[in-house]
């Protein structure tokens, strides 16, 4: 038995030939993303011409020009000839909302939000209101949005009210009414209607049960509702229609076991949302819900005949969807544990289907590794879901193996394909990832046990589970790494420094070691949003006696203790862990000599993007694993 061939970490983290492709509202087109100059750019070509052309000829046309940073997020305006997508500067996370005209080729982008310093902070497009957005910005203040209206087509921004000072999100309704989420003193969702400045009640939502924001949600297409995410008088997360009149709520759907999927965090565009909305009118097609595996209820009669066609052209679960405005012609893809997937377009009128791209025709879904979920059970009996990938061509005994923590922590891994994932199985290791208590998608009691327990309960279920893994002979007690981004990292800091004798290694990718400094440099635009995260989960810095618990439970106060080697990785422009939290680690290894090393990339944030800066944080982080675990590496 040996391995598979070693895979590049280019052909893992390099550009995809194709990816997210988009019908237009017309359903003659679809919009994609591509290479061009090294960066992921949006590209356009008619849904019928002859897919295996390539890019560079005359059927498709590349309609944005951006040579510093990848694009990843994109959609269609309603009129099938405008293209907006949201771009940010290096990392810094101030997204401008651009347009790109397919009628004038050769003409740049317009930033449609052309202020220094400023992000978008929500858009909203209105079934009725063709070539308008309303769209949050805090261009008058950092920590506040303000409204306004904007005309795709002019670049006309218009201000249509002002943020009192606690606003945290504005909904626009198709009947000309306004609606704003906001938080009261002890940390409660107010929805309310504001009727030129006075405000009405209209709903109150747990601030336990939303630790991040009342998720998901979309506005009924005649404005006189409110579709979200509730887990009131349940453990579990169903779908529920909220009356903007009496505030009253009423079931929509649910699932006898599972959650509604929880949002992943925006950074990670993979994910679609749990709601499955027509582009055009804003019906409610479908929910998503997430166990082992993905499932779809049908929610409109419609989508109901067309579900069933889709679900049958891979055995993957399906992820984005895209319609034209009669909901007849489809574009879809899926993702796979072993695949990134596969996209094809569906024309419910005819029946007939076509598989338009895989994104990377080079990966072999033979040669990677397959995502098996698994229950660890931790110290206290609460029982852990995780994921075990474990490498093909060997016995899967005494593997080294790498601890992949997710980041969040509100946040779950799942099955699926991850680049991640599957460079490290090719490299030779088993990879443990843990849905430790804190993660989102088990019930709200699950995530709600995660408060106190940075650096406790949560950490304890990693070592847990890593414990399973090595009493079922999958993995060698002595070649385990801990590894991680943004939570994950802080993970993997905590293990290296506070169980120094259970890790071979760890790797801290963005990833904090101070919390008292975390919750007090959140950016103003985030500020008023972490009372129901940061402050409840981690607490308070401001209480002298909850900071000497949030000191002790950082790894910055245990760094002497630190043996194992440590890499830690980071964006220079990071704004939700800034840079210092890697550098004052770095600093004080390097000052008692212990073994460490430190990537800094000047030109990306909390994730990476571009393709370059991925390719070397990965052959950065394969030699370092091969050096201390054994694994392969690239010569």
């Amino acid at each position: 038995m040996a391995l598979p061939p070693l895979i590049t970490a280019q052909e893992f983290f390099g550009l995809p030939a194709r990816s997210r492709a988009r019908i237009s509202p017309d359903g003659t087109k679809v919009a994609y993303l591509a290479p061009w100059r090294d960066r992921l750019n949006v590209f356009v070509r008619d849904l019928d011409s002859d897919w295996a052309d390539s890019d560079g000829g005359p059927a498709a046309e590349r309609v944005t020009s951006d040579e510093r940073r990848s694009i990843d997020t994109f959609f269609w305006a309603d009129d099938s000839r405008h293209l907006l997508f949201l771009q940010d500067s290096d990392g810094d996370e101030n997204h401008h909302l651009h347009r790109a005209d397919l009628l004038a080729p050769g003409e740049p982008a317009v930033d449609l939000t052309p202020f220094p310093g400023a992000r978008v902070l929500g858009a909203h497009f209105l079934p009725g209101r063709p070539g308008t957005a309303h769209v949050g910005l805090n261009a008058r203040r950092p920590d506040l949005a303000d409204l306004h209206e904007l005309d795709l087509v002019t670049g006309r921004l218009t201000t249509l009210v002002e943020n009192p000072g606690d606003v945290l999100d504005w909904l626009p309704t198709s009947r000309g009414e306004l609606f704003t989420f906001s938080l009261d003193d002890d940390g409660d969702h107010l929805l309310e209607n504001w009727n030129g400045g006075d405000r009405r009640p209209i709903a109150r939502f747990s601030g336990h049960d939303h630790p991040l924001a009342v998720l998901p949600r979309a506005l009924t297409p005649d404005g006189t509702g409110l579709w979200i995410g509730s887990s009131r008088d349940s453990d579990r997360t169903r779908l529920v229609r909220v009356d903007l009149m009496t505030g009253e709520q009423s079931g929509v759907d649910s699932h006898p076991v599972h959650d509604l999927d929880t949002p992943r965090p925006e950074a990670d565009p993979r994910f679609p949302s749990s709601l499955i909305l027509h582009p055009a009118t804003g019906e409610l097609l479908g929910a998503r819900y997430l166990g082992e595996r993905q499932v779809i209820h049908a929610l409109h009669p419609d989508f109901a005949e067309v579900l069933p066609r889709l679900e049958e052209l891979s055995d993957g679960d399906l992820g984005h969807v895209s319609c034209d405005a009669t909901g007849t012609r489809w574009v879809v893809d899926f993702t796979h544990d072993r695949d990134p997937g596969v996209t094809w377009c569906y024309d419910h009128g005819t029946g007939r289907a076509r598989r338009l791209f895989r994104p990377c025709p080079w990966l072999d879904p033979g040669q990677l590794a397959p995502v098996t979920p698994i229950t660890a059970t931790a110290r206290d009996g609460l029982r852990v879901p995780c994921h075990l990938t474990l490498p093909v061509g060997v016995e899967p005994r005494g593997l080294p193996t790498v601890l992949l923590v997710h980041g969040g922590p509100w946040y779950r891994d799942s099955w699926g394909y991850d680049p991640e994932v599957q460079l490290l199985a090719n490299r030779g290791y088993a990879v443990l990832q843990v849905n430790f208590r804190g993660s989102t998608g088990y019930g709200k009691a699950y995530t709600r046990a995660a408060i106190g327990e940075f650096a406790g309960r949560m950490q304890d279920d990693l070592l847990d589970a890593v414990d399973h893994a090595v009493e079922r002979g999958w993995s060698d007690p002595d070649r385990v790494a801990i590894y991680g981004c943004s939570y994950g990292g802080y993970a993997a800091l905590v293990g290296a420094a506070f169980t120094p004798d259970r890790f071979a290694a760890a790797v801290s990718y963005t990833g904090m070691s101070d919390l008292p400094d975390l919750v007090r440099s959140v950016i103003p635009a985030a500020r008023r949003g972490v009372q129901n995260s940061y402050l409840r989960y981690i607490g308070d810095p401001d209480d002298p006696v909850q900071e000497a618990d949030m000191l002790a439970r950082s790894p910055i106060s245990r760094v002497e203790d630190v043996r194992a080697p440590v890499l830690l990785v980071h964006g220079a422009n990071d704004v939700r862990v800034a840079r210092r939290h890697s550098d004052r680690i770095v600093n004080a290894l390097r000052a008692r000599g212990a073994e460490v090393e430190h990537l800094l990339n000047e030109r990306e944030g909390h994730w990476f993007i571009n393709p370059d800066s991925n390719v070397e944080l990965y052959r950065t982080l394969e030699r370092f694993l091969s050096r201390h675990l054994g694994g392969r590496a690239e010569p």
